[in-house]
């Protein structure tokens, strides 16, 4: 895939996950978001001299998790690295990362192309780090504030191989990777609190030359529609570069996502610019074969297997069973419902269809949804037993939506129980047939799409509540005479 003709992007993502501890990397103090600045960094965080890091033993079993997941080699035995640079928001003036020795090896992920077509994307590594502070520049007159709460946050960087041809394919990749962290409750995947972010590696070269070309780093980037608009900008720019006489340098560029372009921050740093060595505060870290297995008997049903088995055990299309399976809260939602009702399809196509676009128009998560489970399967159940039609069940759902009650008690209130009297039906199908003595012979003689006019009457002489099953039935025979 390439923008312009002759030329072929390479992509690689670092991808920094914010792991599900209740504390920090190396310290007790809070990891939870949102509190007062400078309120949860103890003596370790602000790097007071005498005191020690403790690792902590939750991030270990986090990360080994993910690297069983995605079929890494996990590295039994790693080795913590001090990363040396001074910024202000780094107390230590070195992070605690890996380097050499990291406890992720090399893995792999496929990824499924809109098209359907599939890609296998390399996993480099995935290494344990302490993230830095924040820099806070607005509010404070031309000076820089510093907020230490994030300093020894526990992350996981995982390293891709620069296997992605397109914006595209780099993004299912990270969606991926993000469904994944979430499946294994390792991560809460919160992008705008800055629980996954994204550095991306990007450069171009002539279509069939191997030798990859000079790329650029993009940071600040924090959701997926950025990065894609990010890489597709920085793709442009350097393939019209070099298109016109000059050359790519190896930087490290922002994202600019008011003015859609990247900028140059810095020039790109190689790893001995870092003078990285082993931290002599902490022992290499030691795992064995006993303490992998464990952790692999926690592993949760991944993405991958709860498709195959939704296509199994429910019958649904691979496309239906993808999207379902995309997100772990949506899963455990539709079964849940699934189980109530009895019908996955229908289950599917509400929980794709109306459910979702309702959390799309409100802007929800799952967890803010104003229709459980339990709620969506009663009306589900409404259905199914003839109490009301799909149309009206639309009605119901968006009442139920906003807080109007459930669904028996709105159908009671608004009077939409459907009417299944095959006496009541019938008789008002032959009232609109001897008024209708013209579209009944254009029938008879042929005009067949003369039918959803008599399936429309009848509907609004009975304002919709007719069961639309037994209106065909009764039309079909009545017609032919």
């Amino acid at each position: 895939m390439t923008t312009h003709a002759g030329w072929e992007t390479v992509i690689g993502l670092e991808i920094h996950t914010q792991l599900a501890t209740k504390t920090k990397i190396f310290s007790g103090s809070s990891t939870a978001f949102g509190s007062a600045p400078n309120t949860q960094a103890n003596l370790v965080d602000l790097a007071y001299p005498g005191v020690l890091p403790v690792l902590n033993k939750d991030v270990v079993r986090m990360a080994v998790k993910f690297g069983l997941s995605i079929d890494a080699e996990i590295t039994k035995r790693s080795v913590f690295a001090r990363k040396n640079y001074f910024y202000p928001d780094l107390p230590k003036g070195y992070q605690i990362s890996q380097f050499e020795l990291p406890i992720v090896g090399l893995g792999s992920l496929e990824i499924t192309m809109e098209d359907g077509t599939k890609k296998t994307i390399g996993v480099t590594r995935a290494h344990l780090e302490e993230d830095a502070g924040k820099s806070l520049h607005e509010d404070f007159d031309g000076l820089t504030g510093v907020d230490l709460n994030r300093a020894g946050t526990p992350l996981l960087e995982i390293v891709s191989e620069p296997d992605m041809r397109s914006a595209k394919e780099a993004i299912a990749y990270m969606k991926k990777i993000h469904s994944l962290v979430r499946y294994l409750e390792i991560s809460d995947g919160n992008m705008a609190e800055g629980s996954f972010r994204c550095d991306a590696n990007v450069s171009v070269r002539p279509i069939g030359q191997e030798e990859y070309g000079t790329r650029a780093e993009i940071k600040n980037l924090n959701s997926f529609r950025f990065i894609e608009k990010a890489i597709n900008h920085e793709v442009e720019r350097q393939i019209d570069i070099i298109e016109a006489g000059g050359t790519i340098v190896q930087e490290t560029r922002l994202y600019d996502s008011d003015k859609d372009e990247t900028r140059s921050m810095r020039s790109k740093e190689e790893a001995n610019d870092y003078r990285y060595f082993p931290c002599p505060d902490l022992l290499p870290l030691v795992i064995d074969q006993e303490y992998i297995e464990i952790v692999r008997k926690d592993l949760p049903e991944l993405p991958e297997q709860k498709k195959a088995r939704f296509q199994s055990e429910y019958g649904l299309s691979e496309y239906d069973a993808d999207i379902l399976t995309v997100s772990r809260d949506v899963s455990l939602f539709f079964e849940d419902v699934t189980k109530q009702v009895g019908d996955a399809k229908l289950s599917a196509n509400w929980v794709m269809g109306d459910f979702s676009a309702s959390l799309n128009k409100d802007n929800l998560e799952l967890s803010e949804s104003k229709v459980s489970s339990d709620d969506l399967a009663l009306l589900l159940t409404r259905i199914k037993d003839d109490t009301i039609s799909g149309k009206i069940a639309k009605e119901v759902f968006e009442a139920m939506w906003a807080g109007e009650g459930n669904a028996d008690s709105i159908i009671d209130a608004k009077g939409l129980k459907q009417i299944t009297d095959t006496g009541a039906i019938e008789a008002i199908i032959d009232e609109i047939i001897a008024n209708n003595v013209g579209q009944v012979e254009q029938y008879r003689s042929g005009k067949e799409k003369v039918f959803g006019f008599f399936v429309g009457q009848v509907m609004k002489a009975t304002q919709g509540k007719a069961n639309p099953a037994a209106v065909n039935e009764m039309l079909k025979t009545k017609l032919k005479g």
